[in-house]
């Protein structure tokens, strides 16, 4: 068993569990007693893998950046998430899920978004299969995501706002997890990140691991070997870093570095990196490191990207980095609009606000010209326009 592995209470060392309501236990453990078996069946995976393929188009591509790589003067590739259909990693844990809910019966689906990225993944899904779906948003992400809140309603997904506390994507999160608990018998809630309780940073970080199994396929063809010396993920939950990390995580020789959102600054008290100011706590149904005052209360976490605006990582990544395995780097606002700017122009690719941030790691990190890096593009940045633009004219404010 691998040392990052899951264990049989859903801990990966000691975080993560299922610190759940009561009213939520069923839910929970019905998804628990059930979703090993259920993925691991052979029909399951023919349509999993049938799907991947003619649906959401995978293999996604593994790409040598020429020009990158030359400015850095190192070896860069960048695992192309963005292709995926919807435009980002999502889509690849939406599939598997809603396969699950089928599996169990369930016959109307809720979700949280931040960026809208989750949001956008589970209704498509959700329209395929022809089933109900709810999306649980804060209003503030509804404003500064608006493209992705109109490709869900066009697919068919009503679009609920959350109101309460930075109206983001903790309080979406609150949200959908009370409605779960008012509809346990036929609804399933798809997580979109690997947070939450108990399966679901698991089951979650299993359909993302994909992403790594490619990844080392690819490199073999690329260079002859499996390995990289480093694979950089932006992480906010952090469901693209754990596919990218999945099959690396007993690899030792390969680094694996997580980019959270700085904001305004560490130290800046507008800020979401939560690896360098967090403590052990309780958020969402798992143990992890997440921002908190001295009494427990959840720190409003800020970032210029939605889908790393959230107070914690999930249990997997908390491990990671609390072991040592793998390295935190905060990357700011500034450094991460830089980036995205810098690699639109370097490469004729515009990536997620969010995926910026890995690519802003280069700054950061040390690294030998023999090297090879793997990037995880996880997301276009489309629906980051608007930002990008307000950004470049100096009109970006940020207002809570």
């Amino acid at each position: 068993m691998s040392n990052y592995e899951i264990d049989n209470r859903g801990f990966y060392g000691k975080f993560g569990g299922a610190y759940i309501p009561e009213l939520l236990y069923p839910c929970v453990e019905e998804l628990r007693s059930q979703y090993e078996s259920i993925m691991q069946d052979e029909g399951f995976q023919e349509e999993f893998q049938s799907l991947l393929k003619d649906y959401v188009g995978r293999p996604t591509p593994l790409y040598f950046a020429k020009r990158l790589s030359k400015y850095y003067n190192t070896n860069i590739y960048l695992k192309r998430e963005d292709l995926c259909h919807t435009g980002a990693h999502k889509v690849n844990n939406t599939i598997g899920q809603i396969l699950v809910a089928q599996r169990l019966n369930k016959k109307r689906i809720i979700a949280e978004t931040g960026a809208g990225q989750h949001g956008v993944a589970t209704a498509t899904v959700c329209a395929l299969m022809g089933i109900e779906c709810i999306v649980y948003m804060g209003e503030k992400d509804i404003e500064r995501q608006a493209p992705n809140v109109k490709r869900m309603k066009m697919l068919g997904a009503e679009v609920r706002p959350a109101m309460s506390g930075s109206k983001t994507l903790k309080d979406a999160t609150n949200e959908a997890i009370r409605d779960w608990i008012n509809n346990p018998h036929d609804t399933h809630y798809i997580i979109g990140s690997v947070v939450g309780p108990h399966p679901y940073p698991d089951m979650v970080a299993k359909f993302q691991s994909v992403i790594s199994e490619e990844i080392k396929w690819q490199l073999k063809e690329h260079i002859g070997k499996e390995n990289p010396d480093a694979v950089i993920a932006c992480v906010g939950g952090g469901s693209n870093a754990a596919g990218a990390f999945y099959h690396y995580m007993d690899e030792a020789d390969v680094r694996l570095i997580a980019c959270e959102a700085a904001g305004l600054g560490v130290e800046s008290g507008e800020t979401a990196a939560t690896s360098v100011i967090g403590s052990e706590g309780i958020i969402h149904g798992s143990r992890t490191l997440l921002m908190q005052t001295d009494d427990g209360q959840i720190v409003e976490p800020y970032s210029i990207s939605a889908g790393l605006d959230y107070p914690g990582i999930g249990p997997l990544h908390a491990h990671l980095i609390d072991s040592g395995r793998a390295e935190a780097v905060s990357i700011t606002d500034a450094e991460a609009m830089k980036a995205g700017f810098f690699v639109s122009k370097m490469e004729g690719i515009i990536p997620a606000i969010e995926t910026a941030h890995a690519f802003a790691a280069l700054e950061h990190i040390k690294y030998k010209a023999s090297d090879v890096i793997v990037i995880n593009l996880s997301g276009r940045g489309d629906k980051d326009l608007a930002t990008y633009v307000a950004w470049d004219n100096n009109e970006y404010q940020h207002n809570h």
